[in-house]
């Protein structure tokens, strides 16, 4: 299981979660930042300093975001 980052980081990309990422997993999008669920440990640092609550655990993401589980795997396959 990962964390995932949801709609919350559209626009926002403040980036203080790719700082304290100790396996280097979040990578910039055009819009948003995304983890990559393969690399992920789940130590949940980014979760703790994402200033707009943009980031869950994967089994805790909102209904409302679940397509953002998804998205954040597509855009690794697609690199």
């Amino acid at each position: 299981m990962a964390f995932v980052i949801t709609s919350a980081c559209i626009g926002e990309k403040h980036g203080d979660c790719v700082e304290v990422c100790p396996v280097d997993c979040i990578e910039e999008g055009e819009e948003m930042f995304f983890i990559d669920p393969d690399i992920c440990i789940d130590c949940g640092a980014c979760e703790a300093v994402c200033p707009v609550t943009a980031i869950f655990m994967e089994d805790e993401v909102p209904d409302e975001e679940h397509e953002y589980i998804a998205l954040n795997r597509r855009f690794f396959e697609e690199k």
